[in-house]
């Protein structure tokens, strides 16, 4: 029996409109947080934050019981990966922490994520960072019409296992839209130019490495959620949620300010 394979969604101009508001809120999240950030401040404590300040503003936060999460947002710490479940740990000094958020806005999904340093950081650890930032921002420049989903992974791969660090196979970015997570695009942050999905004006999907100190595997902890690293190796993540446009695309969840 032949297997149909599901396209994803074409999205039009009054979509484009919708997921400008979703991803503007979502970064605004990120940059109304970043102050309190801090040493001594609980992931719980972020997590209520960012709470109120999406309810605030009209919208719900997608994370909060998908799949049976039980917060708002997503904060993951030195060696875990990604899905970190805000709790009562206090930030230290020398910490990198990410903070994933995703808000519905009139049933449009906006998702992004930073990573954040707590005090002075390792030299080792911030590289991590720049590293991981700069793989989001070479892929994001490379998606356009007749763009494959393979050069998007080749370009983060290439770009960060030269240096000595892996990418991780466990998760990728997604379709995105009307609904959280689209499977019927997946967007791998490793792969050979030219294979996959030729991408298509009104394509929506999220690009977000992860890329690890060391080697790539991770582990999934009792809560069934949290992500972490085999080895105990710190792990760093960014994420925008774009759209493919005529020429380009655009970054719905970048802040022009």
């Amino acid at each position: 029996m032949s297997t149909v394979l599901k396209k994803p969604p074409l999205y039009d101009a009054s979509a484009f409109v919708g997921m400008r508001k979703a991803g503007k809120l979502a970064a605004q999240v990120l940059h109304y947080i970043t102050p309190f950030v801090t040493e001594g401040t609980s992931t719980d404590e972020l997590n209520t934050l960012c709470h109120d300040f999406i309810v605030d503003h009209g919208a719900v936060p997608a994370p909060l019981h998908y799949r049976g999460f039980p917060k708002s947002v997503c904060t993951s710490i030195n060696q875990v990966v990604c899905h970190g479940i805000p709790g009562p740990k206090r930030l230290k000094k020398g910490d990198i922490l990410n903070i994933d958020v995703t808000v519905i806005v009139d049933g449009w999904h906006g998702d992004t994520s930073t990573m954040f340093a707590i005090g002075p950081i390792a030299p080792q650890h911030q590289k991590l960072m720049d590293i991981t930032k700069q793989a989001l921002d070479m892929a994001i420049a490379l998606v356009r019409p007749g763009c494959f989903l393979g050069d998007i992974g080749h370009a983060i791969q290439s770009l960060v296992e030269p240096k000595g660090y892996s990418v991780v196979r466990d998760f990728c970015g997604h379709g995105i839209g009307r609904v959280f997570h689209d499977d019927a695009l997946e967007v791998l942050h490793y792969g050979k130019p030219g294979t996959g999905l030729c991408l298509q004006q009104g394509h929506f999907f999220t690009i977000e490495p992860m890329i690890n100190m060391g080697r790539p595997e991770v582990r999934i902890l009792k809560d069934g959620w949290t992500a972490e690293t085999r080895d105990g190796k710190r792990s760093a993540q960014y994420e925008h949620t774009v759209g493919v446009t005529a020429t380009g695309c655009e970054i719905f969840t970048r802040l022009e300010d």
